[in-house]
């Protein structure tokens, strides 16, 4: 386990209506990642101020509000843009394609690529086991996950088994601040979910302090978010699916949160 000296630092640029660009930095060997820069100037205006050096940028899918600022972050930084293989010709400036199991490292910190095809057919995350942290694009929301505009529901099923098996403290930095909304469609199909009630009046009152609901845990997602609680028979018996197979419940939530 890293010392206190050797953690990371990540910071959270809000931008666009809903949407977070991280800056992840390592103090120690100077290296600074953007994750998912949907756009510039905010990003080279922290570098800026914090006398960061960008060196690398990581995306999880192709999605212009992830990669708009791809090229002008690169043409001023020189910074390596690191993105999923398979979106190699959708990804603009893309150095090297990543697939499952294959790590990028920064400074002396290391995060292992897994494949989470769903909302995107390429789509991947970035997990930093050292240090309890997972950058997850659009796969997951806090109380939420992605519209499937380009997998199935048994892809984004899965790929969203494999973020439930990580370490219950793992913090999880997802893309967009959609947590208000995805908390009220959570109530509509497990209402009498006590930690969901309780977790509601906290994400209220942030919103209304305009504050952001983002970073979570996935200790938290497993007890509020509908996605991660296909299992639950409260959850079952008020969307009627009581012993149906674990990938049709959660189709099922999917389909009622597309028309929330």
């Amino acid at each position: 386990m890293y010392g206190l000296k050797n953690m990371l630092t990540i910071l959270q640029l809000p931008v666009l209506n809903d949407n977070y660009i991280y800056l992840i930095h390592d103090h120690v060997s100077g290296e600074t990642a953007a994750v998912d820069p949907a756009v510039a100037q905010p990003v080279l205006n922290v570098l800026e101020q914090k006398g960061w050096q960008l060196t690398t940028i990581l995306n999880t899918h192709h999605h212009g509000d992830h990669v708009g600022g791809n090229l002008d972050l690169k043409q001023k930084t020189g910074c390596t843009i690191i993105a999923p293989l398979s979106d190699q010709n959708r990804i603009p400036g893309i150095d090297r394609g990543v697939i499952e199991g294959d790590v990028i490292t920064l400074g002396k910190h290391t995060a292992r690529v897994i494949s989470t095809p769903g909302h995107t057919s390429g789509h991947v995350v970035y997990y930093f086991a050292d240090d309890n942290t997972l950058f997850c694009g659009d796969t997951l929301f806090v109380m939420g996950c992605g519209r499937l505009f380009e997998g199935t529901a048994e892809q984004m099923w899965h790929s969203l088994q494999k973020l439930k098996a990580l370490p219950v403290a793992t913090i999880i930095y997802c893309a967009h601040e959609y947590t208000q909304t995805n908390g009220r469609f959570a109530l509509t199909v497990e209402p009498g979910n006590r930690k969901l009630q309780q977790r509601m009046d906290v994400i209220n009152q942030q919103r209304t302090n305009h504050q952001p609901t983002v970073p979570s845990t996935i200790e938290q997602e497993m007890a509020t978010n509908p996605f991660f609680r296909e299992d639950s028979l409260a959850l079952q018996e008020t969307i009627k699916m009581v012993n149906k197979k674990p990938v049709e419940v959660f189709a099922e939530i999917r389909r009622l949160k597309n028309s929330f």
